[in-house]
């Protein structure tokens, strides 16, 4: 049995390009627009869920903790938190790896994007107050519609984000050519349960995006940081 539940599916937006056989499209986001009264679109960065909680830190699977050796450093970190965690678990994505997508100004390797209460999904003002007393940094932020939102104005919105390079900069990993970011995550800025997650948060993904084959665990490589490459 799981110690939690992991992190819901996300649902395409329809005109997400960088759909999958096994991916779910969300063809009721006209209605589920007209529900949210301020919308963020955050970039998707291409790294690994992990979560934190009091019971160790996860990757997708929540039936035990991870014991990868690229989530070595924050379970590290984790050690120095748990117990202030209560039961919170936030959710972030962990850049240790080099996945699909370089980020040569990559400034953390942690960026937290949600945090869950129980069955309640905290408000996006929440998420920034608690990553802060944590000192964790944020998923970026690219921009915020406020109601009444359109179908037509949020895809404008996202598509044109989508074809920007990433706030950290962003490179193909196997060839080191500039890329645009991977895509976008879409939330209600405001506080949801559990249950609607599915109606309250969704992505876009560019077309063609690079995914890891299945030998990527036996030669993953580091990702430096900003902070870390050599000044001449």
């Amino acid at each position: 049995m799981a110690l939690s539940e992991k992190y819901g599916r996300t649902y395409h937006y329809p005109f997400s390009p960088g759909t999958t056989s096994d991916d779910r499209i969300n063809h009721q986001v006209t209605a589920d627009l007209g529900r949210i009264q301020t919308l963020i679109h955050t970039e998707k960065l291409d790294g690994e869920n992990n979560c934190l909680s009091c019971h160790g830190v996860f990757a997708r699977s929540h039936a035990a903790p991870t014991v990868s050796p690229w989530t070595a450093a924050l379970r590290e970190r984790w050690q120095s938190i748990r117990h202030e965690l209560g039961t919170l678990e936030v959710f972030g994505e962990n850049l240790f790896a080099v996945h699909s997508i370089l980020y040569p100004d990559l400034t953390d390797h942690f960026f937290v994007f949600a945090i869950r209460d129980q069955d309640q999904w905290l408000s996006w003002e929440e998420v920034v107050f608690y990553a802060a007393l944590l000192d964790m940094p944020t998923v970026p932020v690219l921009a915020r519609q406020e109601a009444p939102l359109t179908a037509a104005e949020v895809e404008a919105t996202v598509k044109t984000l989508a074809q920007q390079p990433g706030v950290f900069g962003s490179a193909e990993a196997r060839t080191g050519q500039c890329c645009t970011r991977e895509g976008i995550v879409s939330r209600d800025a405001g506080a949801f349960a559990a249950a609607d997650f599915s109606r309250r948060v969704f992505k876009y993904v560019r077309r063609e995006h690079v995914q890891t084959d299945a030998h990527w665990t036996r030669h993953w490589r580091r990702a430096a940081l900003l902070t870390e490459r050599r000044t001449v």
